[in-house]
């Protein structure tokens, strides 16, 4: 029964994330969705960047503390392995619900393309961001990077915490170590219509990007995989495509 349970858990997580992660498509581009991120009641300038500031910043802290091979050692004496990232994933959609949800807007307009193929083409990019996003999950092992292959493996008798997700460098990992991120950069600075608090989402995204994934991410990834890890840090840039130098 335990093990019945901790499947349905990972697949409602798995399931939600699916909704965050399309939500966040109509959320950033301002499609289709009840809120987004340039609507909703407007309050005073000060009160919004506080408390969107407040609010990024828990994602962040929830983000990067859970995914530190330390918190996830702790919490794995306290719950089944199995649902250790079922649980990062269902968390993670829970802040990103609380964000769209308490998302103040700012609308002043920080630059409007009025030509319409240059419009198309960043609405177009957009578009790609988020692909690039989805897609790069599946060139590593998209079901296991959140949680479904663990906790089915754990239903079939099969789960070990032995065992270590071998690393990979397929297709667009030959280009950048985080494609993944790549896509949300292109996704979150692609728009038409810029205004002041898309544009703070957007800095602050990067900023954490960059930050989490050089001081935080690549270490763990280079404790973990070891010489194999810094092979390929040497030889493919970071995020940003066609920056590294040859040696």
């Amino acid at each position: 029964m335990e093990k019945i349970i901790s499947a349905i858990y990972g697949v409602i997580a798995y399931l939600l994330f699916l909704i965050a992660f399309f939500y966040a498509i109509g959320f950033v581009g301002n499609f289709y969705v009840p809120k987004s991120i340039d609507s909703g009641t407007a309050t005073t300038f000060f009160t919004a960047l506080i408390l969107n500031m407040l609010l990024l910043s828990i994602f962040a802290i929830q983000h990067s503390v859970m995914a530190r091979p330390a918190f996830k050692k702790w919490l794995n004496s306290i719950i089944s392995p199995a649902i250790e990232r079922s649980t990062y994933v269902l968390l993670s959609s829970l802040t990103l619900f609380l964000i769209y949800w308490k998302w103040q807007p700012i609308t002043t307009i920080v630059w409007k393309v009025e030509n319409e193929t240059i419009a198309t083409i960043l609405t177009g990019l957009f578009f790609f961001g988020w692909l690039l996003a989805l897609l790069s999950t599946f060139m590593i092992n998209h079901f296991e990077l959140f949680g479904l292959k663990q906790v089915l493996n754990n239903l079939k008798n099969k789960f070990t915490t032995t065992e270590k997700p071998k690393f990979q460098a397929n297709f667009l990992y030959k280009l950048v170590r985080h494609p993944i991120m790549l896509g949300y950069l292109i996704a979150f600075w692609s728009t038409p219509l810029m205004t002041v608090g898309h544009l703070i989402f957007t800095i602050i995204t990067t900023l954490y990007i960059f930050v989490a994934v050089k001081y935080l991410e690549e270490k763990d990834l280079k404790n973990s995989i070891g010489k194999a890890y810094e092979d390929y840090q040497n030889k493919i840039p970071m995020i940003i495509p066609f920056t590294k130098r040859k040696k």
